[in-house]
């Protein structure tokens, strides 16, 4: 596939308001339910570099850094960091708008590994990624060097 599409042509914001029922007892977001938010805005990034059905092959260093509390805004923001044949990398980063001052950080960060698949759920090229900056170039080897690793991980768990 010869077609090559940028960083910024498949980037997603999404925004949740944490409501009681995402919440414990003791009023924190649910991981699970954080989790259930990444993987589907990662998803849709996913989607929209490939064009094409996706399936969730990896999450990868999810990094739970701040607690996340009943009636505070979830700023979900999502890029593609790397693409290969038919896979495709994808880094969310979760802030945390804290209800009671508006101030915002940094509460988690995920890596995902999604791959495009065809009409009988095989996998199926993507178009390449466009690098138009020292940023995403940079992004693009890091993400190279992860999947390296996951890859050296994935025999060694079949060995």
């Amino acid at each position: 596939m010869d077609e090559e599409k940028a960083v910024d042509e498949s980037m997603v914001n999404t925004v949740f308001s944490v409501l009681p029922e995402d919440t414990n007892i003791y009023g924190n977001l649910f991981g699970g339910k954080l989790v259930e938010w990444i993987d589907r805005t990662a998803g849709i990034v996913a989607v929209r570099h490939s064009r094409k059905n996706v399936v969730t092959a990896n999450i990868d260093n999810l990094s739970f850094l701040e607690p996340i509390k009943l009636g505070d805004i979830v700023i979900l923001r999502a890029w593609i960091n790397y693409v290969g044949t038919t896979s495709m990398e994808i880094q969310v980063d979760v802030y945390n708008e804290r209800s009671s001052d508006g101030s915002k950080v940094l509460a988690c960060r995920a890596y995902l590994t999604y791959v495009a698949i065809d009409e009988n759920g095989k996998p199926t090229p993507v178009p390449k990624l466009k690098i138009k900056n020292d940023d995403e170039r940079k992004r693009f080897e890091q993400a190279r060097e992860r999947k390296e690793q996951r890859l050296k991980m994935k025999e060694m768990v079949k060995s």
